[in-house]
């Protein structure tokens, strides 16, 4: 597989309730971040800032526990799920269908929408 598997907001949340072993990754910014959050732990590795954890993503992101990147709408954390695959040799990588904008809608209204 060279592209990342889709997931839907409420697919996620069903995995987090489980106590899934998951890994999420947020690539948004920072003022993004602080405007609108999971309401669970992720490592933010924000897209502009690349030069700064690039070097220690191997020690960062494990291969044995499957990643979930999210960002606003879906499409940066799709090229970032995209490159782990294709470039980094990551297999298990899914894409939050629709971002943190798909979580309020149709998971948590309480986090906000940008």
């Amino acid at each position: 597989m060279n592209t990342p598997q889709s997931l839907g907001a409420p697919e996620l949340q069903r995995w987090l309730e489980r106590g899934d072993p998951i890994q999420l990754v947020d690539v948004r910014e920072d003022e993004e971040l602080q405007r609108a959050r999971l309401p669970h732990p992720v490592l933010h590795l924000p897209l502009s800032r690349s030069a700064q954890w690039l070097a220690a993503l191997e020690q960062t992101l494990s291969r044995d526990q499957p990643i979930v990147v999210l960002c606003h709408a879906g499409i940066r954390s799709w090229q970032f799920a995209s490159w782990l695959i294709e470039q980094q040799g990551y297999s298990a990588v899914w894409n939050l269908h629709g971002g943190i904008e798909a979580w309020s809608l149709e998971v948590d209204p309480a986090v906000p929408r940008y």
